[in-house]
C-alpha cells in the first residue's frame, strides 16, 4: 500500500497509508447517495404540505448539495459520512490539524476538480501525483489517508530526524526502553487519528512520574520531545 510521510512541527515523521482512488470515489458516491435520499425526503415533505415558497426549496435542496462536503469535513474532523464509512480522512502534510480555511480551499477547488469531465481530471491528478492529492489538496496542503491500517504503521515507522548538533532536552529518557517508546508513539497516533487526547495525557503523567521530570511543555509536544531525545541518545550508543 502506498504511504505518505507527514512531518510534524516537532520534526517527527509519521507514515500514513494513502487512501486509494477507489476508496475516495466510493466515499464520494456514498455522500451523493445520502444527498439523494435527503433530497427525496425533502421533496416528498414539501409536496405533501404544498410548499410553494421558492427560497425555501433553494435553501433545503440547493444549499446541502453545494456545501455538504465542506460542512461535514469541518464538523467531523476531516471526514464526511462517506469518508467515515470508507475509513478515510483529510490530514495536513505538515502534521498540524487542518483548519477551517484548509477545508474551504479544498471545497472551492473541489468545484473545479469535480466539474471538469465529471471528476476525471481529479482522479488523474490523484493517481499521478504521488501524494494522493487532487487540486484542492495541493492548494490546501492536505491529503487523504486510510485510517484502518494505523496499527500496522504505528511504532516502528514513527521516527525523528535529529539535527547534527542536537542537544537532548530530557537526558532521563535513557532510562526508557523501546517498548516505552512504542507505547508513547501509539498514544500520539491515537491522539492524531482519533482526536482522543486521554492516552497522551496519561502517558505524559506516567513518563514524568517515572523519570522525575518537571516541565510545562504541553503533553503532545512533551512526548514528541521524549521520542526525539530517546532516538538521538540511543543512536549515539
Amino acid at each position: 500500500m502506498q504511504t505518505i510521510r507527514v512531518q510534524t512541527t516537532q520534526n517527527v515523521f509519521i507514515h500514513y497509508p494513502l487512501a486509494s482512488v477507489g476508496d475516495r470515489i466510493l466515499g464520494f458516491l456514498l455522500d451523493r447517495l445520502f444527498l439523494i435520499l435527503y433530497s427525496a425526503a425533502v421533496i416528498i415533505l414539501f409536496i405533501s404540505i404544498k410548499m410553494e415558497v421558492e427560497w425555501l426549496w433553494l435553501i433545503f435542496l440547493g444549499f446541502p448539495w453545494l456545501f455538504f462536503s465542506m460542512t461535514c469535513e469541518i464538523l467531523m474532523n476531516g471526514q464526511t459520512p462517506g469518508k467515515r464509512i470508507m475509513k478515510i480522512k483529510v490530514v495536513r502534510l505538515d502534521g498540524t490539524p487542518p483548519t477551517i480555511g484548509d477545508y474551504i480551499l479544498r471545497w472551492i477547488f473541489g468545484l473545479i476538480d469535480f466539474s471538469i469531465l465529471s471528476g476525471a481530471v481529479a482522479v488523474i491528478i490523484i493517481s499521478m501525483g504521488g501524494k494522493g492529492q487532487r487540486l484542492g489538496d495541493v492548494v490546501a496542503g492536505t491529503s487523504v489517508i486510510k485510517l484502518e491500517e494505523k496499527k500496522e504503521i504505528s511504532a516502528e515507522r514513527v521516527f525523528v530526524v535529529a539535527e547534527e548538533n542536537y542537544t537532548p532536552v530530557f537526558t532521563e529518557v535513557s532510562n526508557l526502553n523501546s517498548r516505552d517508546i512504542e507505547l508513547i508513539q501509539q498514544a500520539l497516533e491515537v491522539n492524531r487519528n482519533q482526536g482522543n487526547s486521554q492516552p497522551v495525557v496519561l502517558m505524559t503523567e506516567k513518563i514524568k512520574s517515572v523519570l522525575g521530570i518537571q516541565t510545562d511543555l504541553p503533553p503532545v509536544k512533551f512526548l514528541y520531545t521524549v521520542v526525539r531525545d530517546y532516538n538521538h541518545i540511543t543512536s549515539q550508543v
